[in-house]
């Protein structure tokens, strides 16, 4: 029998959710968007309107300990990732929550605890993740097509002149690195098979806490090197790709994150050169699916809160390598 859908509710009415949740969400059986909650009701009505969803709750709190909610998405700012999605595992709820996890390392591997205590699915929004692409470029690398690794390099960097954004907002866990930067960890983790050391790191600065760009060296354990580049506002205007190299061949991908608009992987070895593109899907779709399987039949996520880990510590490694404090919960 056909099992009941799983019943979501929105923290905030914030920009990325229609493109992320609820676009998705119209095309599987398997999950509603049933409520959203902000800090300004008038503000939670409209956009509830707008987006056809039932209810709006007053507050937070509210919507996570509504009984008719299975889970939640927080798409909130950076410094309240940690704290909204603790609150909704202590009610009970699943939780899809937008990257960066939470503010940093420690505090990802205090709800990496929680959820690991917990019979509650909590998965990090890194869509990109989820998408054949991504998929795709981890069989090449597995494959010994390109030999062994020697360099991998990810970008993602894009102009945000509105400095007014609360993404250069430290109090909220601002910066290029973890806006942006998250994205470039996480694929240059990823691609290159491990977790890496930050052997340094540089960055330009929009006040003496926000970096509005940076760049880090890293050194993978198997020995290849690798660099990651995150920009807000810099020279590199709009660069969004990855770079492995091997003693054997050479993979490039343009736009691995939002592939669905517009992609190119690309294989060079010694013996031929190939192109090839995959599925025109949005990525926010395939994570809708994934975290409907974890709900509904338990199956694994690729994006788990251990990963999460992971990936805040290299980010927390390349901020004091430019020497740059944490982000701090709020």
């Amino acid at each position: 029998m056909a099992r009941p859908p799983i019943r979501i509710g929105i923290l905030g009415a914030a920009r990325i959710a229609p493109s992320a949740l609820i676009a998705p969400a119209a095309g599987n059986r398997e999950v509603q968007v049933v409520a959203v909650a902000a800090r300004d009701v008038a503000r939670a009505q409209t956009f509830a309107t707008r987006h056809g969803i039932a209810r709006v709750h007053p507050s937070y709190g509210a919507l996570i300990d509504a009984p008719d909610i299975d889970a939640v998405y927080n798409p909130l700012p950076n410094s309240l990732h940690g704290r909204w999605t603790r609150a909704a595992l202590a009610a009970g709820k699943h939780v899809l929550c937008e990257k960066p996890f939470t503010a940093n390392a420690e505090e990802a591997r205090e709800i990496a605890e929680l959820a690991a205590g917990s019979d509650r699915v909590v998965m990090e929004a890194f869509h990109y993740r989820y998408h054949p692409l991504a998929l795709r470029v981890e069989d090449i690398v597995a494959s010994g097509e390109l030999g062994t690794l020697t360099h991998v390099e990810s970008a993602m960097c894009f102009p945000l002149p509105k400095f007014s954004d609360i993404r250069y907002d430290y109090g909220l866990g601002g910066g290029a690195l973890m806006d942006a930067g998250c994205y470039a960890v996480h694929m240059a983790r990823i691609f290159g098979g491990a977790t890496p050391e930050v052997v340094s790191a540089q960055a330009k600065l929009r006040d003496p806490q926000i970096d509005r760009a940076i760049t880090a060296q890293l050194r993978f354990p198997a020995g290849h090197t690798g660099r990651v580049r995150a920009s807000m506002w810099s020279s590199h205007v709009l660069q969004i790709s990855a770079r492995v190299i091997g003693d054997r061949g050479e993979l490039r991908v343009l736009n691995p994150v939002m592939p669905s608009l517009f992609h190119r992987l690309t294989v060079r070895t010694a013996e031929s050169k190939r192109v090839e593109r995959l599925s025109k899907r949005p990525s926010y779709a395939y994570q809708l699916d994934a975290f409907a399987g974890a709900v509904l039949r338990g199956e694994p996520v690729k994006t788990s809160p251990q990963d999460s880990v992971q990936n805040m510590t290299v980010i927390d490694a390349i901020y004091r390598a430019a020497g740059l404090p944490l982000r701090e919960p709020s």
